[in-house]
């Protein structure tokens, strides 16, 4: 018996603090934050925004979320005031003020509160009280909210359940005509009964009691509730999330420790398309484009500007960086300029090269000009060289335009001699064209002769068309273009798969989804794209050759870095590049013969070469040497602890160590929390 009441006891003890620990979890926000949290945006939050608020750590945070959630429900951003949160309290307000009265709880609490809290005042109300047969009841009429997902025309019903307490909120199907009523006393079940009694004595409460939507007039003919009454109450109850893209709010979680303060609350969507296209030199190049959803531009005089920056890293499947960029876009119009493309969206295109692998693309877009930001996140993957076929991804465009670039450049999703015109959302008109292109690689004479390429569009899951066509008909292989006439598609979402088959074998396959829109024009986006230098030139051996550096594969760095060097002999950043492979490869000889010219040159060296030349001198046991060039650093970029800690290990090397002492000592006053330089330094103190 003990036994049992001690394990009792310990469940209680346990439940205690389980409950307890859930308490302290809520009281981790502060009760200003909690407040707003639970009372004040309660019906207009979405899940995923609460969620990502309550994983917020500061004050500060919240603020800037808090920002950030009222800007993406401003409907006029370009004028101080936001008018959706000035009608949102204005609406709390009149709640409590209205409908808290001689109750034992605030108005924004109750069905009518948060009804008017979502959809704010109806525009007809009609009242009946003061009647011995039913309870006190209200009706509210809506109209022309259909923008919100709403029936053009709606009720929605509140009645004193017992006659007394708060109006609670009518339901056709769970309450009935019956609940209406003071003295029905017919079966329960019987809504037919129940509705012809109440039309009896109050015909227009009776119209409403069976559905809320006019004109179901079936509802009174059949007996039952109106399911779509039940459904209506429901998107009542989401109207206010429904109209948020949460998208911001994941953003705002991702990014606020990466951008900058004053873009936090900023976010703005955006379309992207990421697609891989090998190039016939035999690299693979990466080729992206982003359309946010809108372009910010300052005025001065008659001119409009826009300073943009693209900020990009490629990590593996380890979290590693292997390649990051950034590009800047400074755009100037006039004002005829800016009235042409007022209506379009902008498409940024660029590209660049990957070495294979699988990784992580992360490209943050910043509009400098109004502090708003956007990004895209894909997963990529960059074939090995195979001798199997491999198929690229599909993209799908509008039109295309033969345009051969000059022959020592290249051009953001150009397969062969056709520039592939598209929006990243894949709309399409339906008097227009899709026009797919891809490429298969790894095609051997045999597979080209008995290939064949197979088109299958897929409407609502069936198949919609399909087209045949053989392999070898193709003469810019391994580019492939297939143009389709869009006038026999009828309005909808499709999918498009593409297959190659051998012997009848299905081998190879790609898909992809786009909608034809019932829209006669759609302003299609103008377009930001620079030329690329081909890839014999020395920047694509140089960005090939870092990849493989920053991957581990230092020897192929090696022989690519190299080439880039040879070919661009002035270049410090290839030369430091290279510089570093030799470093690892503890050629320490070849690294000063390569940095040596940078230091002696006449304008100042960069600070990496002055260091990483210390550290080769280091390395060689020319610490005197070293301490000389590490000396010039200083007096050039000032002081740092990478700079001391290494003075001081030569100093140490050279048997001076005062001079040593003298530096770590330096170092840790700029950076206490360095284990391996106090305990070097409290060494040295004890030899004393």
């Amino acid at each position: 018996m003990k036994k049992k009441l001690y394990i009792s006891f310990l469940i209680i003890i346990t439940v205690f603090f389980l409950i307890g620990g859930k308490k302290k979890e809520k009281s981790k926000v502060p009760p200003a934050y909690k407040k707003w949290l639970e009372e004040e945006v309660v019906y207009i939050m979405a899940p995923i925004e609460k969620e990502v608020f309550l994983k917020l750590e500061t004050d500060r945070e919240r603020d800037l979320f808090q920002d950030a959630f009222w800007k993406h429900r401003d409907p006029t951003q370009g004028i101080p005031t936001n008018e959706f949160r000035q009608e949102h309290y204005r609406r709390i307000n009149y709640a409590n003020h209205f409908f808290g009265r001689g109750i034992p709880k605030l108005g924004w609490r109750t069905d009518r509160g948060r009804v008017h809290i979502i959809l704010g005042e109806p525009i007809d109300i009609q009242r009946f009280e003061g009647k011995t047969v039913i309870y006190p009841t209200v009706i509210w009429f809506y109209q022309g909210l259909t923008k919100l997902g709403l029936p053009p025309g709606f009720y929605l019903v509140f009645f004193q359940q017992g006659g007394m307490g708060e109006f609670k909120l009518y339901s056709p199907l769970k309450d009935g005509p019956q609940a209406l009523m003071t003295s029905y006393w017919g079966d329960p079940m019987d809504y037919l009964m129940a509705y012809n009694e109440l039309r009896e004595m109050e015909p227009d409460l009776a119209q409403v009691s069976l559905s809320l939507i006019p004109g179901e007039g079936g509802a009174a003919v059949i007996g039952r509730p109106s399911l779509s009454s039940d459904l209506l109450i429901q998107r009542v109850e989401t109207t206010a999330i429904r109209q948020i893209k949460e998208r911001y709010a994941k953003k705002f979680l991702e990014y606020k420790d990466i951008v900058e303060v004053e873009y936090t609350a900023n976010y703005i969507d955006s379309d992207s398309l990421v697609k891989v296209i090998k190039d016939r030199s035999g690299f693979y190049f990466v080729h992206y484009a982003i359309e946010p959803a809108k372009l910010s531009v300052d005025q001065y005089e008659n001119k409009y500007y826009a300073n943009l920056k693209l900020n990009g890293t490629v990590s593996n499947l380890e979290g590693k960086n292997i390649y990051q960029f950034e590009k800047t876009i400074s755009l100037d119009f006039d004002e005829e300029r800016i009235k042409s493309i007022r209506r379009q969206p902008l498409l940024i295109q660029d590209m660049f090269p990957l070495i294979p692998g699988n990784y992580k693309l992360s490209i943050l877009f910043k509009n400098e000009t109004s502090k708003e930001f956007t990004s895209l996140e894909r997963n990529l993957v960059i074939p090995q060289e195979e001798e199997a076929p491999q198929m690229t991804s599909l993209i799908l465009g509008y039109r295309i335009k033969k345009s051969t670039p000059q022959q020592d450049r290249l051009r953001p999703f150009q397969a062969g001699e056709y520039q592939i015109y598209f929006q990243a959302n894949r709309v399409f008109l339906k008097d227009g064209n899709l026009i797919i292109v891809f490429q298969i690689h790894g095609l051997s004479g045999e597979l080209r002769e008995k290939g064949e390429v197979k088109f299958t569009f897929l409407k609502s899951g069936e198949e919609f068309l399909s087209k045949n066509r053989k392999v070898a008909e193709y003469q810019d292989l391994p580019n492939i273009l297939e143009q389709f006439d869009l006038s026999q598609f009828p309005p909808a979402h499709y999918r498009v798969q593409v297959s190659l088959f051998v012997d009848g074998q299905e081998v190879l396959f790609d898909s992809e989804e786009f909608d034809i829109t019932h829209l006669e024009a759609i302003a299609r986006p103008w377009v930001y794209s620079k030329l690329s230098p081909d890839t014999q030139d020395p920047l694509h051996f140089y960005l090939i050759g870092t990849q493989l550096f920053n991957s581990g594969k230092i020897a192929e760095a090696r022989v690519n870095l190299e080439k880039a060097f040879q070919k661009k002999p002035d270049s410090v950043d290839f030369a430091l590049n290279l510089a570093r492979t030799y470093m690892v490869l503890n050629e320490y000889k070849k690294v000063e013969s390569l940095l040596l010219p940078f230091i002696n040159q006449p304008q100042l060296p960069k600070y990496e070469v002055f260091f990483m030349m210390g550290k080769t001198y280091q390395n060689l046991g020319e610490l005197s040497k070293a301490i000389e060039v590490l000396d010039k650093a200083i007096s050039s970029y000032g002081i740092n602890i990478n700079l001391l800690n290494t003075i001081g290990e030569c100093y140490f090397q050279l048997g001076e160590p005062d001079e040593a002492l003298a530096a770590w000592q330096k170092s840790l006053e700029i950076n206490q929390n360095q284990p391996q330089i106090k305990k070097s330094v409290e060494a040295l103190k004890e030899k004393k």
